[in-house]
């Protein structure tokens, strides 16, 4: 044990004096201060430089445009609260375990390695909080997890071109206590939420004592909007309370429902006679289809317009989505519903250098275009187009601030509908693919339409590690059947 010897003898040399540490707490304060002056954000690029294009977002639209921007061109800067794209198709699928919630989260530095090796592309965990557009500057906030995590740290980075992809939040249309007491479903965290809340009552009812109106209570899932994304989580909440739950949990098997509650028709967007069949099979799979407008929701129970009280243990919001507080806030002239108004080549055009894409912008009036719904399929386009676009002014040496001035932006954006598709559970979905609910086309459903969806989605996955994810997980839930462990 020579080297066990040894060992003992080097921890047992007393350390001889050395010279103050330089950086002590009262020094790294002063350097502290000292950075915080002089590094308050990135500041204008120089000719020399690459162009900096700044991101504001980490959706569809964002996503889709750091995707083919040619970094060649560009250093790319991203700003977000959250560092990843959420594959929001698939979302749904994960409240209920048939996929994981990695499966859908995919980096943003996957998307566009260039943020995590270039020298000048970066990736801010960050809020935007404002836009100085005669600066050529946007104002940031770090974003912060907690009142127990440090202080918000505010900085400013200049820009050469600003791309506003913001995004949308979901609508509540006033309604007291919606924000409080419903969980929304476009965030991961909101899917983790669900699963919890769901599993925890699951258990819950189970526990002596528990009286039949409360048991009741506590395993009543109610969705509120009958769109696509409310459709596809009652499907898959009612294939896991078929499959799964009453296997695992038979003492109270006959107490789960689900109720999906809806002011018009469910899946509005769709052919006629596509809603008519999904009705049929909602209701077949133990959907409680409900048509009211909600008046109020407290903390047990939502009230309906006509007075009717629906207790439940878990409500889910799904109602359509509206422009974010930030977008609300920025005087700038507006489309129809309030998104940032935008031209045919998607550029705002109060402001220079400066476009938007995605769900927080639509056509101004004057260019006679219709606003574009909140789609995945519509973002992800706008998101290429803009990309094509950026790199067509960086090679044309417009890249730096106000270097396009005049330049020729070529065809406009145009955007043609591929159709829409929605899973209603029992290996069952809608296929749509007219242009528009007037113009003809091959609509279908059934099993070969709920194959087309899974394979549609799979290939539409950015990254083929997230397709292996999903893959695997739609495997492995198919044999084994979905995990409810509670984590």
């Amino acid at each position: 044990m020579a080297w066990f010897r040894s060992l003992i003898r080097v921890s047992g040399i007393k350390p001889r004096n050395r010279a103050p540490n330089p950086f002590s707490l009262a020094s790294l304060a002063s350097l502290s201060t000292e950075a915080t002056n002089k590094y308050s954000g990135l500041g204008p690029t120089v000719p020399a430089e690459k162009p900096r294009v700044v991101v504001v977002g980490s959706g569809w639209a964002a996503c889709r445009l750091m995707k083919a921007l040619d970094t060649n061109l560009y250093d790319v800067v991203c700003v977000s609260p959250r560092n990843h794209m959420v594959f929001t198709p698939l979302l749904a699928s994960t409240c209920v375990g048939t996929l994981e919630f990695r499966s859908v989260a995919e980096p943003i530095s996957r998307i566009q390695p260039a943020i995590s090796r270039e020298p000048g592309s970066y990736f801010f965990l960050a809020n935007c909080t404002g836009i100085d557009g005669d600066n050529h500057s946007v104002h940031c906030e770090t974003a912060t997890d907690g009142p127990d995590t440090l202080d918000p740290w505010k900085f400013k980075i200049a820009y050469d071109k600003l791309v506003i992809a913001l995004g949308a939040q979901p609508l509540t249309f006033g309604i007291q206590g919606v924000k409080e007491h419903a969980i929304f479903l476009r965030e991961v965290y909101h899917a983790q939420e669900i699963r919890r809340k769901l599993l925890l009552n699951l258990m819950l009812s189970d526990v002596p004592g528990i009286s039949e109106e409360e048991k009741s209570r506590l395993l009543h899932c109610v969705v509120v909007g009958g769109g696509p994304t409310g459709v596809e989580f009652s499907g898959e909440l009612s294939d896991f309370i078929t499959k799964d739950v009453r296997q695992t949990h038979a003492h109270v098997k006959d107490y789960i429902r689900v109720t999906l509650i809806e002011a018009n028709e469910i899946l509005s967007s769709f052919d006629d006679r596509l809603r008519h069949y999904a009705t049929k099979q909602l209701t077949k799979s133990g959907v409680r289809l409900v048509r009211g407008i909600v008046k109020d929701v407290k903390a047990q129970k939502l009230v309906l317009n006509d007075g009717t009280e629906v207790p439940y243990g878990l409500l889910v919001w799904s109602t359509g989505v509206g422009p974010s507080p930030l977008v609300n806030s920025m005087e700038l002239p507006k489309s129809p519903g309030g998104r940032i108004g935008v031209d045919e080549w998607l550029h705002v055009p109060s402001m220079q250098d400066v476009f938007a894409i995605g769900d927080c912008s639509g056509f101004l009036e004057s260019t006679g275009k219709p606003t574009l719904p909140a789609l995945a399929q519509v973002a992800e386009r706008q998101g290429k187009y803009l990309s094509h676009l950026l790199n067509r002014i960086g090679k044309a040496g417009g890249g730096h601030a106000n270097g396009a001035n005049g330049m020729e932006l070529g065809d406009p954006f145009v955007y043609k509908h591929l159709g829409s598709m929605a899973t209603i559970g029992r290996y069952k979905a809608l296929v749509d693919l007219r242009q528009s609910k007037e113009a003809k086309g091959l609509s279908m459903a059934g099993f070969v339409s709920w194959f087309i969806w899974r394979s549609a989605y799979l290939t539409r996955v950015l990254s083929w590690r997230n397709r292996f994810y999903v893959a695997i997980n739609w495997l492995t839930t198919f044999v084994f059947g979905r995990d409810i462990s509670r984590i």
